[in-house]
């Protein structure tokens, strides 16, 4: 993480230091004044409800190396300890971060997409981290305040930061993209989240193919190429290498998918390199090919690559198989949803064995046509093989309004207990079971009581 003096933060961002010693270092970065450790600099944000700075003292007291300060926010005058004062507490943030990622200069992997991006992020630092001294965005530190925060826990001797960008409207990730001049830059998939924000599929593309904003001049695009609403923004791309990956036989590298098994899928690239990736889902094989990507432009051989995918590890909750106490299987891909990557989890159910069991919850975030959508999703049910259908949610019911017509049973649920419930009474031995909903739906909480319930 960064431990630097005050004379060097001095020299790096414009700002007005009240400190006795300016040698003094600080070591680490926080926005949250109850996570002080010794020698931290503590931001404070002015929020809607709540003033950070009135915690100001308090991180002092509590061990804080310094603290940002607002120019123009009054200062109780009884807080003691070095005040870093600023133009701005975020935009601080930021020329902060960027002086310390020009400091530490490591290559920088950005990752964006609506589907996928934590998936592909840890697939390739899975292949990377053998090699090389790596460092990735943790959790849902991926914009203006997470990412920054991410940068300053690079260790001086990071050799690759891999970073995922994520938004909600125009302009964010040309911000973070221009922030760490990326050397690699990668749009996963082009989906349908944040639709209200951006009102079409087309405004979706716009704004992730941001991520090219800041993309170094020798750097590497790489992007869907199966996906029709990227191809007019690659046209206007100049001195970068773009390397397009799908299905599609124009693509510089082609997938194609040779075995699905219960333990993953196997695949070959441009009927040449074979591969195991040992993750639920075909959809997986074009973010892995894009993983693989990444790894060779940074130097590594086929046979590495092709060792260390066979042992990619995930972000929990993204197809997380965990086998159940009666005998059958729950699949948690609970983290988050889209109607995209709901179509694909029921692609991947459909294709195992056994009696299958889909639970889904609401997909947030769609806007005017949200109701459609999630009927899409229930009509996309129709000649998958899922046995159950069990739906939860305000805008899940779309879900079950259509779908209740291609599975043999289907119910809706308004109450997450009584979803609940009732998996505990219907799962019996070989099921299997797959959860998948918007963050903000929480269904985690159905695979945490089926993986507590040790009875039928």
């Amino acid at each position: 993480m960064i431990e630097v003096t005050l004379k060097q933060i001095k020299q790096w961002i414009p700002c007005d230091i009240e400190a006795e010693d300016l040698s003094q270092s600080i070591k680490g970065v926080t926005i949250d004044s109850r996570q002080i450790e010794p020698g931290m600099l503590f931001i404070p944000f002015k929020g809607e409800n709540v003033d950070g700075h009135q915690f100001v003292k308090q991180a002092l007291q509590d061990g804080a190396g310094a603290s940002f300060y607002e120019k123009g926010t009054t200062i109780d005058e009884t807080v003691s300890g070095p005040i870093i004062w600023v133009e701005d507490t975020l935009d601080a943030l930021q020329q902060l971060a960027q002086a310390y990622l020009n400091d530490v200069n490591p290559k920088v992997v950005a990752v964006t997409g609506s589907n996928g991006k934590t998936t592909t992020k840890d697939m390739i630092e899975s292949v990377l981290k053998p090699h090389f001294k790596v460092k990735k965005t943790q959790g849902n530190y991926n914009n203006e305040i997470g990412l920054p925060l991410t940068l300053l826990e690079l260790d001086h001797d990071t050799e690759i930061s891999i970073l995922e960008m994520g938004m909600s409207g125009f302009h964010q990730i040309e911000l973070l993209s221009r922030l760490t001049q990326p050397d690699v830059a990668v749009i996963t998939n082009i989906g349908e989240s944040h639709m209200q924000d951006l009102g079409s599929r087309e405004g979706i593309a716009q704004a992730k193919f941001e991520i090219t904003t800041g993309l170094k001049s020798d750097g590497l695009f790489i992007y869907d190429g199966d996906e029709p609403l990227l191809a007019p923004h690659v046209n206007t791309l100049k001195e970068v290498e773009a390397v397009s990956i799908g299905l599609q036989a124009e693509n510089k590298c082609v997938c194609h998918l040779d075995e699905i098994t219960s333990e993953g899928i196997s695949f070959t690239l441009n009927a040449e390199e074979q591969y195991h990736l040992p993750i639920l889902g075909k959809h997986n094989m074009k973010n892995a090919a894009m993983a693989i990507t990444v790894c060779k432009h940074l130097g590594l051989t086929y046979e590495m690559i092709r060792q260390n995918i066979a042992q990619v590890q995930l972000t929990g909750m993204r197809m997380e198989q965990h086998p159940l106490a009666q005998g059958g299987l729950v699949i948690n891909d609970a983290y988050n949803a889209s109607p995209t990557s709901m179509r694909a989890a029921i692609d991947t159910l459909g294709a195992m064995e056994g009696r299958k069991i889909l639970v889904l919850g609401d997909v947030l975030e769609l806007g005017d046509n949200s109701a459609d959508m999630h009927a899409a999703v229930g009509a996309y049910l129709e000649g998958k093989a899922i046995d159950i259908l069990y739906t939860f949610g305000t805008q899940a019911v779309n879900i079950h309004r259509t779908g209740q017509h291609f599975v043999q049973s289907a119910q809706h649920f308004d109450d997450k207990s009584a979803l609940i419930q009732q998996l505990k009474q219907q799962v019996q031995s070989g099921d299997k079971v797959l959860v998948k909903g918007s963050r903000g739906m929480k269904l985690e909480e159905a695979v945490d009581a089926l993986l507590e319930d040790g009875s039928r």
